[in-house]
């Protein structure tokens, strides 16, 4: 065998000049243009966003080629769409996101295979995914094959459900998804399949379809930002997260993943924060005003509570009365639940419901302890919550919680009143209750203008009446009785909450691994 007949130099060498140009994205002309928008290219923000040097990619030659009469390779446009193996923290993960370089991020044949196959990786190996998005669905040029061509149109019926992967893969690993360009169509889908999205408010819009296609459709003239820009997407939840921009959107997916377990047949790992779990918040004695009627800042009591810094807020516009968040609780990972009374004094909207709901759903499917700090007056009445069906949101939040597999806690803090209350208890909840904590079937004030409405109407001084009533009812509001009668575990000094809870957290902690493998949740309202 002559030396020729063994040689595959050329084709080696082929190898790695299609390597190098896929590095190139969609050209030094594309990625200038895409530079001059603000916006870094993908491979660039993979390298921002992982542990150095640790990216593997997938299909580094998939694409297209072109060669010369003699076979000769002059140029080579890679796939749209880059997926790999990485690290975070030391922790491996699957990383994709579509090229917007190469026709705008709308799929070509290997793209689209290449983002399909995404969460396909991340469910046989068991990896958190994480999904940098930035491009648009299908294009009509060619959705039916170029004419007069007798290739196969459409998917094979053997083929299965394009997301069928991306559902399989939301209830075994923990993912996070950005959208950090303009995103519509598919792509738009698959980011909100997400544990955690963010988006880039200096670059990104997230849009069904965009202004053009709408402006056709419909006859609204608007701008990407007006029809799916970041404040659009913060208020109606699509989003958990706003960023100023792309390097804070990836730093933000860096800390989701860091409360995370990597699947559902592991734990989330244990952090040692520095900080006692002994530690004694003496801020947290008063920090409930005696007055009824004054709100006070529930955020600020978080975190005296949880390891210091440690609170991630999700959702912070959407539903705001309501407050979702991942914290850690002497290392733990843990989820919080609690209300904001400077919003509609706290009561649970249907915007409010479904963040809750979906925020039960997510801890409980990475087994994570709840703790639930409770300052709950109920759903919110009167004709918008009814439109809204506050009353089914509602209920599909309770039944979230009533069926929570993980250890619950909760801490009545202040108010705890009606239906919306249960969706603050787990099954066989640690209940423990601070001095200013009251409860019952209705608040005080509605419960007063419904019990004494007679009476309120025929006094001298109506609004006089209703006060002396409300101030008197107020006055039995003590949950020492309770105690007494043992209604929960324990009436504390608000300067006992974090070393109670992290006591409890200790108990817990080697009941969890009975809890690894998938959840499955059955129907609710």
């Amino acid at each position: 065998m002559s030396s020729e007949d063994s040689n595959w130099d050329k084709e080696i060498e082929e190898i790695h000049q299609r390597r190098a140009l896929a590095k190139g994205h969609g050209g030094e002309k594309a990625v200038e243009e895409h530079h001059a928008k603000g916006r870094l290219t993908l491979r660039e923000r993979i390298d921002c966003l992982i542990d150095a040097g640790s990216f593997r990619e997938s299909g580094m030659g998939a694409g297209g080629a072109e060669k010369d009469e003699h076979g000769n390779l002059t140029g080579f446009t890679p796939s749209n769409f880059i997926i790999g193996f990485a690290k975070v923290n030391e922790r491996s993960i699957i990383v994709g996101g579509e090229d917007f370089t190469i026709r705008g991020g709308s799929p070509t044949v290997a793209g689209l295979r290449k983002s399909v196959y995404t969460e396909q990786l991340a469910c046989k190996y068991k990896l958190p995914l994480v999904r940098l998005h930035e491009g648009g669905g299908g294009s009509v040029v060619g959705a039916a094959g170029k004419a007069g061509s007798a290739g196969p149109v459409g998917s094979s019926v053997a083929e299965p459900p394009r997301f069928k992967s991306v559902a399989e893969a939301m209830a075994m690993v923990p993912i996070a998804s950005a959208a950090m360009g303009p995103v519509a169509g598919l792509p738009a889908a698959r980011l909100v399949a997400s544990h955690f999205v963010t988006m880039s408010r200096s670059t990104s819009q997230i849009m069904i379809a965009g202004p053009a296609v709408v402006k056709r459709a419909l006859g609204f003239d608007l701008t990407k930002e007006e029809l799916g820009g970041a404040d659009v997407h913060a208020a109606n939840g699509v989003v958990d997260a706003v960023a100023s921009d792309e390097a804070e959107a990836l730093e933000q997916i860096r800390k989701f993943l860091s409360y995370m377990p990597q699947n559902v047949w592991e734990l989330a790992p244990t952090v040692n924060t520095g900080d006692p779990a002994d530690r004694s918040e003496e801020r947290l004695k008063n920090i409930i005003p005696r007055d009824r009627r004054k709100s006070f800042d529930m955020r600020t009591l978080i975190g005296h509570v949880v390891d210091k810094d440690s609170f991630f807020e999700m959702g912070r516009k959407f539903g705001p009365g309501q407050i979702t968040g991942l914290a850690r609780m002497d290392g733990q990972s843990v989820g919080i639940l609690s209300n904001d009374g400077r919003f509609y004094a706290g009561a649970m909207t249907s915007e409010g419901a479904q963040k809750v709901r979906r925020f039960i759903e997510i801890c409980d499917t990475f087994h994570l302890p709840m703790i639930s700090l409770i300052d709950e007056p109920g759903f919110m009445i009167g004709p918008e919550a009814e439109k809204g069906g506050a009353i089914r949101y509602g209920t599909a939040a309770v039944n979230a919680a009533a069926t929570y597999s993980a250890p619950w806690a909760s801490i009545l803090v202040r108010k705890n009143y009606g239906v919306a209350a249960a969706a603050h208890y787990g099954p066989d909840a640690y209940i423990l209750a601070w001095p200013s904590a009251e409860m019952g079937p209705l608040p005080l004030e509605g419960g007063v203008a419904v019990a004494f409405g007679r009476e309120i109407a025929a006094a001298p001084d109506p609004d006089a009446r209703r006060k002396e009533l409300e101030d008197e009812l107020a006055s039995r509001l003590s949950p020492f009785p309770r105690a007494e009668s043992y209604a929960f575990h324990e009436l504390i000094d608000p300067r006992e909450t974090r070393p109670m809870l992290c006591n409890w957290i200790k108990l817990i902690r080697p009941l969890l691994p009975q809890l690894l493998g998938p959840r499955h949740f059955g129907i609710r309202p």
